[in-house]
């Protein structure tokens, strides 16, 4: 990285710890001088409005979220060239198994050591809703459909675009439903095994609905 990326890095990541902690309310630049404690007046000088503070945080949290997935081996991003000639191998029950044990992995690691990240992103996404110049900025999930897609078509599924992208919404509900619903308080602790293993299940049990695999 460049010193400038560091310190953008630095600043951004400060900014995801204030508003899992206090909500976008909570995002100012000098509350995030404050959080990074780099003299005031920095992060203005870096992200001069609120709107490029948002930016940067969105895009900082797309490029941990990546890192994540690639940690796993997990599909990170749209495709940028044309589908090779001949067909990927189809996936294999043992592959959905470990497909399902490796969104498992990523979705404990976010309720867990990413939790602030999780709520980040949450609040990011609200705040969207209210300021339509946002959503376009917040697409950045949107590779992960066109992948989920791919992996059904391969795992044999009927209708793998709209089984696709009904995939990667279960996946999103069940992480919120354990950050922030009913399942925060009867799931197991998020970062043990039994979190994982709960996870596993019943993303595997949604695959093999999907697939009859």
């Amino acid at each position: 990285m460049t010193a400038r990326a560091n310190r953008v890095a630095t600043l951004t990541d400060a900014a995801i710890e204030l508003i899992a902690d206090g909500g976008m309310r909570a995002l100012t630049h000098r509350a995030v001088d404050g959080r990074a404690e780099v003299p005031p007046g920095t992060t203005s000088a870096y992200l001069r409005t609120r709107q490029a503070l948002i930016e940067a945080v969105v895009g900082r949290l797309a490029e941990r979220d990546r890192a994540d997935l690639a940690a796993y081996n997990l599909p990170t991003d749209l495709p940028t060239d044309p589908p090779p000639p001949t067909p990927a191998p189809r996936l294999d029950s043992g592959d959905l198994d470990a497909l399902a044990a490796g969104v498992a992995e990523v979705l404990d690691r976010w309720l867990s050591t990413g939790r602030s990240r999780s709520l980040a992103r949450y609040a990011c996404l609200l705040e969207a809703v209210h300021r339509p110049e946002l959503r376009s900025i917040l697409q950045h999930g949107t590779g992960l459909r066109v992948q989920a897609r791919d992996l059904l078509t391969r795992a044999g599924a009927t209708d793998p675009d709209r089984q696709g992208d009904q995939f990667v919404a279960f996946v999103d509900g069940l992480l919120f439903d354990r950050l922030a619903g009913a399942g925060a308080l009867t799931a197991p602790p998020p970062g043990s095994a039994a979190s994982r293993a709960d996870l596993s299940a019943a993303v595997r049990t949604l695959l093999r609905a999907l697939t009859g695999n």
